[in-house]
């Protein structure tokens, strides 16, 4: 799962239109957000004088937000039979998760469901920032291609990471015996979602980070919005919003087709699409929903295995084809592999580099993996680096508007700027899943122990600027029980990428995810338990 960005060799950028939503009325159902008039930044944005403050007291943002709809102030009796429908709504389409009351709940489905943690209407969103990313996605993924082919840049990268990280040293180590062997993988497949907050001082959307592994929520998401435009049109009356302005979601369809058309490529009427899991997943039916869709719609089979499991059951065959429980494996599909706790022996690495050596299409290969590390985001935003992985200079500036501060850690001035201010910096490890920044006292108290100790674990890590969202009020529900809160969101875009040799078959973006979290948490993420599932109302 990247924090910036990736893309494919020298094959023409393929852009696609967005396939926007036509929406006619212009009505604005929820509030006026306050928008302060954008300030004009270049690359001064790697300064600290850029980054913008922790503001408190943000209770008075949201009166000063001039609300036209406050959900806060819905009858309470409306609010009980709107989350019933929810439920119901939930339970009967599959909008469910296992329950972590349920110790079966991540191994059997159909044991231990309840619904998804979700909002109960949607959020009030920027037309015009939700075009932005959706335009830019195409971009994102011809990025990142060309960055996974260009390993000497991948592995000087990360050199200094590889030292004290031991986890990001395995991944280059399979990384480099994949270099070694001087294995091309013709057919290259990446389904991303690059994350975005809406910075209120000044209204620019910024790149939080791009996942190019395990990108979850494409089956759920989708459920979220039909939800929320079920909602609006049953009781339009009351809430007197458009379901209109719901953007449509289609990720779980458009994630499937790439899905089929890798396996298509691959020219294996007989293989199947292998799906590696972990081996307690609460969020199976995330999953299930995108492998029920490639079944139903294109009579692709699929199979989940654990890394364990393919250590076990697979074998690779003297053509490079690989077999796991005897199943030649056409397509892999990780939704597992991206934590250190997924290679808890020797055996998940064994059937990591199995995999990445077999003639399978890997979603996403070693190099896209590394592509979309936290590190290489934060090269990337270096000055004149884009232009060596990008030639259109519209392309690199749209790509470049979304870039928030990002340095390393060996940059002395920014250090002693987060020392000093460590509310206007966020400390970022390579690690994806949430629950792993460091933020505030903390991030003061590691870079003065770093600076003390003298040692390269700094290389571990990167600074990256504070993003302050403007605080919405809202209604979330989880386990059953919907309660008031102030929120921030995060908006979340997918891609779809396939190549096989030059020929670009899919570059579009492909649906959304907004994730809202109670606005006194600094984690956002749905399956680590920090926030919930959200649409866009476009305003």
């Amino acid at each position: 799962m990247l924090s910036a960005i990736t893309i494919s060799s020298p094959t023409t950028l393929v852009h696609h239109k967005s396939k926007l939503p036509r929406l006619s009325n212009p009505k604005i159902g929820f509030f006026q957000v306050h928008f302060i008039e954008p300030m004009q930044i270049s690359m001064a944005k790697s300064l600290p004088s850029s980054v913008t403050p922790l503001k408190c007291g943000r209770s008075e943002e949201i009166e000063n937000q001039k609300l036209i709809f406050d959900p806060h102030k819905i009858d309470s009796k409306l609010v009980q039979e709107m989350a019933y429908d929810a439920l119901v709504w939930s339970s009967l389409r599959g909008l469910l998760v296992g329950d972590r009351n349920s110790q079966r709940s991540g191994r059997v489905p159909g044991v231990g469901l309840v619904h998804a943690p979700i909002s109960l209407l949607p959020l009030p969103f920027p037309e015009s920032c939700w075009k932005q990313a959706c335009e830019v996605a195409p971009i994102f993924n011809e990025l990142i291609d060309r960055v996974s082919l260009d390993g000497k840049f991948l592995q000087d990268s990360l050199s200094r990471t590889k030292r004290v990280d031991a986890f990001t040293s395995r991944l280059l180590d399979i990384h480099a015996t994949i270099l070694d062997s001087n294995k091309i993988e013709d057919i290259r497949l990446g389904l991303h979602r690059s994350d975005y907050m809406l910075d209120e001082k000044t209204n620019l959307l910024l790149q939080i980070e791009l996942n190019t592994i395990s990108s979850s929520f494409p089956g759920l998401s989708c459920l979220v919005s039909e939800l929320h435009r079920s909602l609006l049109q049953q009781f339009k009356q009351h809430l007197a919003l458009d379901p209109g302005r719901v953007p449509r979601n289609n990720t779980v369809g458009q994630f499937a087709e790439a899905l089929a058309k890798s396996w298509t490529e691959y020219n294996n009427p007989s293989a199947v699409v292998m799906v590696v899991v972990q081996t307690e997943e609460r969020n199976m039916y995330d999953q299930h929903w995108l492998c029920t869709v490639l079944k139903e719609r294109y009579h692709v089979r699929s199979i989940r295995k654990t890394l364990a499991e393919i250590d076990a059951q697979g074998q690779l065959l003297p053509d490079g084809t690989l077999i796991v429980d005897g199943e030649s494996v056409a397509v892999v599909y990780f939704r597992a592999g991206y934590a250190p706790t997924d290679y808890p022996s020797e055996l998940e690495w064994k059937a990591r580099l199995l995999m990445e050596q077999s003639s399978a299409v890997k979603c996403p290969s070693i190099s896209y993996h590394l592509a979309g590390t936290k590190k290489i985001q934060q090269e990337l935003a270096k000055p004149n680096i884009l232009e060596r992985f990008l030639e259109n200079k519209d392309d690199i500036a749209k790509v470049r508007k979304c870039f928030a501060g990002l340095w390393s850690l060996d940059d002395s001035n920014i250090i002693k700027d987060a020392i000093k201010r460590p509310g206007y910096y966020i400390m970022k490890p390579q690690r994806e899943g949430g629950g792993n920044n460091i933020y505030g006292d903390d991030l003061k108290l590691a870079l003065e122990r770093m600076e003390r100790v003298g040692n390269e674990e700094s290389a571990a890590y990167i600074l990256m600027q504070r993003i302050f969202p403007a605080i919405s009020p809202a209604i979330l529900m989880r386990e059953g029980v919907s309660f008031q809160d102030n929120v921030v969101s995060e908006l979340g875009v997918y891609a779809a990428y396939l190549r096989n040799k030059k020929n670009v078959i899919m570059n579009e973006h492909s649906g959304y995810l907004m994730r809202t979290k109670v606005s006194s948490s600094n984690e956002g993420g749905v399956a680590a338990g920090f926030a919930v599932l959200d649409s866009v109302y476009l305003v």
